[in-house]
């Protein structure tokens, strides 16, 4: 007589709540496509195409800048020099261009090479003499700021014709800096998680102990993210320069604390070791489009940022909660 076995009990797929409290970096995405969906009830006219030809842009700035954010906190840092070195950026797009004495070409570059240099002056301070990294990006920050008025003597310039021209363009209705901004992600994106270098990158974030058992040379990975992190920076406030044509000299301010919300939103962990720059780019999508709805609601910039804070506040709270003790499945009795 043949036994015959019991019927084997079907795996049911993963639920979408188990997949959402498994993945530090889909709830991003799930709150910015509610957004906009509810975008049109909260401000009617928020999603038309006048209304996202001018928010894309902002999104896009501010996610190339939230880059550079995220390969510092991804090694446990945190950058505050974010105003300086794109003030720094924008002047010579604008001010020292317009004045003649370098090609516009040579002052983006020199603009940008500020940002890289500026990076590598926190790093050395922050990897080789241990200074904490809040101080000595605020100390050049302050630094980066005067050499700012020195270079405009207190006044802004105006960019270029031609670069402003391309940074108000679009290609078939998608402004030219959200493209931009997508390729510079999606290089970033894919080099950090599927390249040698970035994987080492990422490595020495998690444990810069083990990553030193492993042969990786952590000083110089340490440092290379607050240069990169410069350079992030300068490219976006020359765009930002470029898109204002004529900007203030305290473009970046607004900048200093954004680019900490949107990598923090986007599921980073601040001690670093976990980070993902296209989850960032999306959390600096959310909170473009958040400002934006909150303004066309009519209310007033005073409550577009205590909305954000709160947004803020609500991400990091909920993040702390230990959904798994919560919501794990009961055991099935026999």
């Amino acid at each position: 007589m043949t036994e015959q076995l019991p019927p084997a009990t079907p795996v049911a797929p993963a639920s979408w709540l188990s997949r959402l409290r498994g993945d530090r970096f889909l709830p991003v995405v799930v709150i910015t496509v509610v957004l906009f969906a509810l975008s049109p009830l909260l401000a009617p006219g928020s999603l038309s195409s006048s209304a996202l030809s001018a928010m894309l842009p902002f999104a896009a700035i501010m996610a190339i800048a939230a880059l550079g954010q995220t390969l510092v906190i991804a090694h446990g840092g945190i950058d505050l020099s974010v105003p300086g070195v794109m003030a720094v950026a924008a002047v010579f797009a604008t001010k020292v261009a317009q004045n003649g004495s370098l090609p516009l070409g040579a002052c983006v570059l020199v603009g940008i090479v500020c940002g890289a240099v500026s990076g590598l002056i926190v790093g050395l301070a922050v990897v080789r003499f241990s200074v904490a990294a809040f101080v000595a990006t605020l100390a050049v920050n302050s630094l980066l700021l005067g050499f700012v008025l020195i270079l405009s003597d207190g006044f802004p310039g105006t960019a270029d014709p031609a670069l402003s021209a391309f940074a108000v363009s679009s290609v078939l209705g998608v402004p030219s800096l959200f493209l931009v901004a997508v390729v510079v992600v999606a290089i970033g994106h894919l080099l950090l998680r599927h390249s040698v270098p970035g994987r080492r990158f990422i490595a020495v974030g998690a444990g810069v102990p083990a990553a030193r058992i492993l042969g990786a040379r952590t000083s110089v990975t340490e440092i290379s993210a607050y240069v990169l992190a410069g350079v992030a920076y300068a490219v976006a406030g020359t765009l930002l320069a470029a898109y204002l044509r004529t900007p203030d000299l305290r473009l970046g301010d607004s900048y200093q604390l954004t680019t900490i919300a949107a990598v923090v939103l986007g599921g980073s962990l601040l001690r670093g070791g976990i980070s993902s720059i296209a989850a960032t780019a999306v959390a600096a999508l959310f909170l473009t489009q958040l400002g934006q709805v909150v303004l066309a609601a009519g209310a007033s910039t005073a409550v577009q940022l205590l909305v954000q804070a709160g947004v803020l506040a609500v991400a990091v709270v909920v993040r702390g909660i230990p959904w798994r003790t919560y919501l794990r499945r009961p055991a099935t009795r026999g």
